[in-house]
């Protein structure tokens, strides 16, 4: 009897032990330098094409700035503005667009507008790979959110078919 019981508790530990464990080190994707430079050169050349001076920015998936472009008459505020877009994007996990939009005032989520370092304004958006996210980009200059989202939508479709590595 003794001995049946010692193995059935062993059994139900070891079943246990995987669901309890957790991996010492994580593995993640993330955007090479040359693929985050690639995104905001099609970006900026999207946004040049339809006659606007932007800022890009590309960051990793923590927010951390990879790449950062200035179109010549670009205004000074708009690489502080595009980096904030690709931060808030990442860090978030979801474009600055959505996220204006359940952050009016008044609304649950209102106070993340008031959080440093955000920048809730459409034009950032999230980069994915394999369902992963692997970095934001954001840009800044064009006449409206929009016209920025669109650069930046333009930017990420110029290198989608690398994304899948």
């Amino acid at each position: 009897m003794f001995a049946r019981t010692l193995l059935a508790a062993t059994v139900l530990l070891m079943l246990a032990h995987p669901a309890m464990a957790q991996e010492p080190l994580a593995t993640y994707k993330s955007l090479s330098p040359e693929l985050a430079l690639d995104l905001a050169r099609a970006a900026l050349g999207d946004c040049r094409s339809r006659g606007y001076q932007v800022a890009v920015a590309v960051v990793d998936r923590f927010g951390g700035t990879q790449v950062i472009l200035r179109d010549r008459f670009a205004g000074a505020h708009t690489v502080s503005t595009a980096s904030g877009k690709a931060w808030t994007a990442a860090t978030f996990r979801t474009s600055t667009t959505e996220l204006n939009a359940v952050s009016q005032p008044g609304m649950m989520q209102a106070g993340i507008r008031n959080l440093p370092g955000t920048v809730i304004i459409g034009g950032g958006l999230i980069v994915e790979a394999g369902g992963s996210l692997v970095g934001a980009v954001g840009v800044s200059g064009a006449p409206g959110g929009d016209a920025d989202e669109a650069c930046a939508r333009a930017g990420i479709d110029a290198i989608r078919d690398k994304l899948e590595f």
